[in-house]
């Protein structure tokens, strides 16, 4: 019945968005989404961008995490620039006080603050604003808001990291979280996010009402893509 509806986007309200959500169970969601990050190199999808604009620009980047969750994307990020001699400032914000607070445990050099970007426009003077596993969670209109700011926030490059929407996906993620982890909130949000996530053709048409001209789609695998727009 699922597979027969991935035609179309249907918007699935996931577990972790409830704020009455138990603690106990947000924080073994967290977790486990973490874990699936690392083994799907989620920050791998970001960084070849983030790096060459720092080897470009030659100066100290600037990064801003929107929706951080629990701060995994920035510590993988910092660790990557380490490696390779490059300075990045990493912040990060999410709607979540239970995210903010893990992700200043998970990556203590990093800075993390409250925001609802939805809501209220994001602070500026960023080089690099990025986003993992954010865009399926909102309506079209909310997107559309959301990318206008991380347009506006940003001096050179918006990245958006997400999920694409089909039938291949929606197998492969409803049997990677039963193998990684035991968390039920992401038994069921892991399928959730392939009903509610965008095709990359939709996601272009996004960020083309957004206001980011000539943004562009890239696949990752295993069920991922990137957006990516730079400012001329």
């Amino acid at each position: 019945m699922f597979l027969s509806r991935l035609q179309e986007r249907e918007r699935i309200p996931e577990l972790m968005d409830d704020p009455l959500l138990d603690p106990d169970e947000h924080h073994r969601a967290l977790t486990a989404l973490s874990h699936i990050n690392y083994i799907s190199a989620s920050a791998s999808v970001l960084w070849p961008a983030i790096r060459n604009l720092a080897w470009e620009l030659q100066r100290p980047i600037r990064v801003l995490d929107v929706a951080t969750g629990s701060g995994d994307i920035p510590a993988s990020l910092l660790r990557k620039a380490r490696a390779t001699g490059i300075e990045l400032q990493l912040f990060g914000c999410d709607i979540s006080p239970r995210a903010i607070e893990r992700a200043w445990t998970n990556c203590p050099d990093g800075h993390f603050f409250h925001h609802n970007v939805v809501q209220a426009p994001l602070p500026s003077e960023f080089d690099v604003v990025c986003s993992s596993l954010f865009l399926h969670h909102l309506s079209q209109d909310d997107a559309i808001t959301v990318l206008a700011r991380m347009k506006q926030a940003t001096r050179n490059l918006v990245l958006v990291n997400d999920l694409v929407r089909s039938r291949i996906n929606f197998v492969a993620v409803w049997l990677a979280c039963r193998l990684l982890t035991r968390s039920p909130v992401v038994h069921f949000d892991g399928p959730a996010s392939i009903r509610s996530a965008f095709t990359r053709a939709e996601a272009l048409g996004l960020a083309e009402r957004a206001g980011l001209k000539g943004a562009t789609t890239r696949h990752h695998f295993p069920c991922r893509f990137l957006l990516k727009w730079r400012r001329q």
